[in-house]
């Protein structure tokens, strides 16, 4: 218990893990709302939000994978009492945010037309139109996105969670009502779910810097550090960065390879996959929220060089993730049923989707901790190219290679899809696992 003094004590970890949760829960139900809300605005205006949601999502994991890699070093360095170099490397992680999230920005807005037909050329006009005009406006809130994770990875990596969480439920709040009078009183269309995006984007930016320019803050922004370009910060950000965001974009192109497969399935099975993937999002809630507390727990005992604390904290927060997932993902199978009576499906196709809810919420609470979680508080210690090299060989191996053999040449459709991806869970688990216990990443230095 001495170490849980010295460091974190239960109290602190409460106060990070319950707003990270709710913060997510929150985005997830607001995205439903969001997608209700957009389905009146017609089936062109829906098709084409989906579609570039897809593409967006590239460049959402980019610009947090370089959060992450801003929020490990600056964990560590809040972690040795350096605060003045942990404010020093938040405002070059602000600066080089802002030059990379403009030229991505800059490029979508230039080649948008061509990149669309590229991926969709294939969809009707009206559908491409609504495309073309959500793309323009998404892209124009790039930066402000970029900005806004950059001054989230000061206040995670300080622990205080409650600022994004009460910011995120202003800015959904936002999004909504603006969505609500852009579709339903100005009938504006793509344009009408696009701008309240912007605007909730642009406000969260705005405050979350603000926030940041704080006098007396122990860790914040400084006019002087973002405007002198740091090479040795900006290379120990990105050398944590680099691998994050390369791990993450393979996954994203296997999940448009998956896609691909399941179109190959008949109409029903694609139908129940859609439903299991909106009932998996919220079920895995409780994994993904757990992540940034790995990040900013871990890198701060690394940062202090207290190893003990760090092996510590690592089988602390591994049993604080099982418990909650566990209890989480059961919660959400036992509401699965009650979710069905909301959809008008098949009685064929709800059976379906309760067999891929299951097998999904089973691997979710034990295995994706180690495979998800773990894999962070890894990072946060510098070991991130095992986790890159990992990730993507059991990405592709493991869940591509596997839901092709399953789905396809063993003929068991989605069902094979899902088993697919638990053992992709299950195989980075028991590595993962393997490293932490042997201690190899003990030795890496960050900063």
């Amino acid at each position: 218990m001495e170490q849980e003094n010295k460091m974190f004590s239960n109290k602190d970890l409460k106060i990070m893990i319950i707003p990270l949760f709710l913060e997510q829960l929150l985005v997830m139900l607001v995205g439903m709302a969001d997608t209700l809300v957009v389905s009146y605005a017609g089936e062109a205006a829906v098709s084409g939000v989906s579609l570039v949601n897809q593409f967006n999502t590239i460049f959402i994991y980019l610009f947090t994978a370089l959060a992450s890699g801003g929020a490990v070093i600056i964990s560590q360095y809040i972690g040795g009492n350096e605060k003045k170099h942990a404010g020093e490397s938040a405002s070059q992680l602000l600066l080089f945010s802002t030059l990379f999230s403009v030229l991505v920005a800059v490029l979508v807005l230039v080649g948008n037309e061509r990149m669309l037909h590229l991926l969709f050329g294939k969809v009707e006009d009206s559908v491409m139109q609504s495309c073309i005009t959500y793309l323009k406006i998404s892209a124009y809130s790039y930066p402000a996105l970029a900005v806004y994770n950059a001054g989230a990875a000061i206040y995670r990596s300080l622990g205080k969670t409650s600022v994004t969480m009460y910011l995120s439920v202003v800015s959904n709040v936002i999004n909504v009502i603006g969505n609500i009078i852009g579709v339903f009183v100005l009938h504006a269309g793509v344009a009408g779910v696009a701008y309240p995006s912007l605007i909730a984007r642009i406000f969260s930016a705005g405050v979350i810097t603000a926030l940041c320019f704080r006098a007396g803050n122990e860790v914040g922004y400084r006019t002087g550090w973002i405007f002198q370009w740091n090479s040795g910060m900006m290379k120990r950000i990105l050398n944590i960065a680099i691998p994050n965001g390369m791990e993450n974009g393979i996954f994203q192109l296997v999940k448009v390879a998956l896609s691909s497969i399941v179109a190959l399935f008949g109409t029903y099975q694609i139908a129940a996959n859609g439903v299991a993937q909106s009932i998996w999002s919220l079920a895995a809630l409780a994994g993904v929220a757990m992540g940034p507390v790995f990040l900013t727990v871990i890198g701060q005992c690394m940062g202090n060089k207290d190893i003990d604390a760090a092996e510590y904290y690592f089988k602390k927060l591994i049993k604080i993730t099982l418990l909650i997932s566990a209890i989480w993902n059961l919660f959400i199978f036992i509401l699965t049923p009650l979710f069905m009576k909301f959809y008008s499906l098949s009685s064929e196709t709800k059976n379906l989707v309760i067999w891929l809810v299951l097998i999904h919420n089973a691997f979710n609470a034990a295995a994706f901790p180690f495979s998800g979680a773990l894999s962070n508080g890894l990072r946060a210690a510098g070991d991130v190219k095992f986790t890159m090299y990992v990730s993507i060989v059991s990405t592709i191996v493991g869940r591509l290679f596997l839901s092709y053999l399953l789905g396809i040449t063993l003929h068991m459709g989605v069902i094979g899809i899902a088993l697919a991806m638990a053992c992709d869970w299950s195989i980075r688990a028991i590595i993962f696992i393997r490293r932490q216990r042997s201690g190899k990443w003990k030795v890496f230095q960050v900063i």
